[in-house]
């Protein structure tokens, strides 16, 4: 399955959340450690929603660029 993971770059970090996956975030000092932390995280949120019993959501996000002038 793939999951849409949404980075962010702040002031000193690197950061991701699965919208998906209501809670499953990193944060990482790289762009290159947050997406292994992102994958570790995704895994980890769904091996502990099936541990609880919970039904994992599929993924169902999506995204996209929009250009808009800016003048």
């Amino acid at each position: 399955m793939q999951y849409l993971a949404v980075f962010e770059k702040e002031v000193n970090s690197y950061s991701a959340y699965v919208p998906d996956l209501p809670g499953c975030v990193a944060i990482g000092e790289t762009m290159e450690e947050v997406r292994g932390l992102i994958t570790e995280a995704i895994q980890f949120h769904i091996e502990g929603l099936r541990e609880d019993g919970v039904v994992v959501p599929l993924p169902s996000s999506t995204a996209a660029f929009i250009d808009v002038a800016t003048a």
